[in-house]
């Protein structure tokens, strides 16, 4: 029953995305094959800021959410979802493992990722693209509960969260405390915090051979 429910699951996830791909083709045609020619130096130029937008390939095509978990179930007139032990998401807009997820979705034929809510250990991964195209920056928040909210990309935790950014540690002392990382990598906390801001020491230089003075002959 277990792994009917999971593939139940699974088979109402690839649904989803089929529906979407094949309204998406339906609208656009493919145009007819052309000769290949060379795009001049000024064209090349006018597309290069667009290209630049590291959240323009977002909103192109279907987003897959995989979900592995011990156990699951799926209540398809609810359209929610549950999953227990071990828990891990891999989405392209987050990473996620808890030991509970409950998962909505969209009513109606746009029965995508509405809301996520994880409980138990929980532990998420934000990815921040650089737009000047160097490696992404990344926002690692662990808490006891968190909420991902697939309209305004935000992801809450709460249960003493803290999250790391680089070095940097931002830790919650109040178990009131609500930590918000927004689709942009960005943190805003609301309640008692702490953050350690850590700088390692200075390499390569030899205070004492500069700073000693050469003796007089």
């Amino acid at each position: 029953m277990k792994l009917l429910g999971l593939a139940i699951f699974s088979l109402a996830i690839t649904a989803f995305a089929q529906n979407e791909v094949v309204t998406n083709a339906a609208k656009s045609p493919k145009p007819a094959k052309s000769a290949k020619t060379k795009a001049s130096p000024a064209a090349k130029d006018k597309a290069s800021p667009g290209a630049k937008n590291p959240f323009e390939n977002e909103s192109k095509g279907p987003i897959t959410t995989e979900i592995y978990a011990d156990e699951a179930s799926f209540d398809s007139g609810k359209n929610m979802g549950v999953f227990t032990g071990n828990v891990k998401v891999f989405d392209p807009r987050f990473n996620l493992q808890s030991d509970k997820l409950t998962v909505f979705l969209h009513k109606g034929q746009d029965q995508g990722l509405e809301r996520a809510i994880a409980e138990g250990n929980v532990g998420v991964v934000r990815d921040k693209p650089d737009p000047n195209g160097g490696p992404p920056s990344h926002a690692v928040g662990r808490s006891e509960h968190a909420v991902y909210t697939a309209d305004d990309g935000r992801v809450e935790l709460t249960g003493m969260p803290k999250v790391q950014q680089g070095p940097n540690m931002h830790i919650a002392t109040s178990a009131g405390t609500v930590m918000v990382i927004d689709q942009d990598g960005h943190l805003n906390t609301h309640g008692p915090s702490r953050t350690e801001i850590r700088q390692e020491p200075n390499a390569g230089k030899s205070p004492s051979a500069s700073a000693t003075p050469s003796p007089k002959p």
